[in-house]
């Protein structure tokens, strides 16, 4: 008995993440849900007879470990193309089952008793536990608000012999907010002469906006060599309930997340991937997104004109924020329940995202959504 309990929580300030909480208020309460980042519209109708075809064909047994070497060598084509860096689809690339099981696995890969890991605030809620799970140390930096930039001057002063990583996610959920060139190039230089770690989470790669580009850690030889970059199928082809993705890493760092990874899932839905290699022939299923989802997003921002919300700049992501300051001074949380309750809408408080439970008054909305779903749910805060 561990002090009269048969377990000895290793994260004992963990409860039930917001996501489920809200999700479930909304149900309860017949609300608009834009709190969770899915679509409440079909994917592709051709991915899924693919998939049907596959299982048909008898691929539904285990895939390999590391995955299907023809959807591999479709990423490593991907990756060329967009980034104009070469990986080796036999040993540097790995499909996953979501992109949370990858950031998981790549944590547990590298990180020791005592490790420092600096993360981004307001971060994605996996990050954290994932560190702290494996005895190490968050040391996180707060973006700036309200555009949610990066002080790296505070960051290379953070540095020092513990620090084991640095996580990014870029474009950023919850803030949405993108990182520039020159963002990565300081970074590139911080790292420098370092054994640190770049986990660099880019799951919404495609999802920016206004014309501009994603640079990923791919583009930079200085990051590139010392980074597991991870991504989504289920973000790129609005399938989010397949929990499938990928992670990509030097030959050497890829070795050892594939220890980690063989006796974590193992492998990956073998049907699925049969599909995804076939499907993503086609470019245009990924390269359409910005344009796709940059309408959903000037659309949902021009319903909501003249609402009392500030509208905050989405600059990717499918998530937009709404800072109800001029509306009311209660706690976020509070404020996001009330939402629910009252006017049957709900969107994610920022507070929960941040360590300090810093609370600005911004709420959190998806867009991933069909246009109906989006002018009803206008019309509601623009009520408020």
């Amino acid at each position: 008995m561990l002090n009269g309990s048969l377990i000895n929580s290793k994260l004992p300030q963990v409860g039930t993440t917001i996501f489920t909480i809200m999700g479930k208020l909304a149900s309860e309460h017949n609300a608009i849900n834009l709190s969770q980042g899915f679509p409440d519209y079909s994917c592709s109708q051709e991915l899924v007879e693919l998939i049907h075809k596959n299982m048909l064909a008898g691929n539904n047994q285990y895939a390999p470990m590391q995955g299907l070497l023809s959807l591999r060598e479709a990423i490593s084509k991907k990756m060329d193309a967009a980034y104009e860096k070469k990986y080796d689809a036999e040993t540097e690339i790995t499909i996953t089952a979501g992109a949370t099981q990858a950031i998981f696995t790549a944590i547990s890969t590298i990180v020791y008793q005592g490790d420092e890991v600096i993360i981004f605030e307001p971060a994605y809620d996996c990050y954290a536990p994932a560190i702290e799970i494996y005895g190490g140390k968050v040391i996180p930096i707060t973006l700036r608000f309200p555009n949610y930039t990066v002080d790296w001057q505070e960051v290379a002063s953070l540095v020092n012999t513990k620090t084991r990583a640095i996580i990014i996610n870029n474009p950023n959920n919850p803030s949405s907010s993108v990182f520039n060139k020159s963002d990565l190039l300081q970074l590139e230089n911080i790292v420098r002469n370092t054994n640190i770690v770049i986990i660099s989470d880019e799951v919404y790669e495609h999802l920016i906006f206004d014309s501009a580009e994603h640079y990923s850690v791919a583009h930079f030889e200085g990051l590139s060599k010392r980074s597991f970059i991870v991504y989504s199928f289920g973000k790129t082809y609005h399938a989010t309930g397949w929990k499938i993705g990928y992670c990509i890493a030097p030959k050497e760092l890829m070795s050892e997340f594939r220890k980690v990874h063989q006796f974590n899932v193992f492998c990956v839905n073998h049907p699925i991937q049969q599909a995804l290699a076939e499907h993503m022939k086609r470019a245009e299923g990924y390269l359409s997104l910005p344009q796709f989802f940059q309408q959903k997003r000037d659309f949902f921002v021009g319903k909501l004109a003249g609402s009392r919300f500030t509208i905050l700049p989405s600059k990717g992501t499918y998530f937009q924020l709404l800072s109800y300051e001029k509306i009311s001074k209660e706690n976020d949380v509070v404020f996001a329940e009330r939402l629910i309750k009252e006017f049957k809408i709900a969107g994610i408080p920022l507070s929960v995202f941040y360590s300090n439970k810093e609370d600005n008054k911004v709420l959190r909305f998806c867009f991933a959504k069909k246009n109906e779903t989006l002018l009803r749910a206008a019309e509601i805060l623009k009520s408020i």
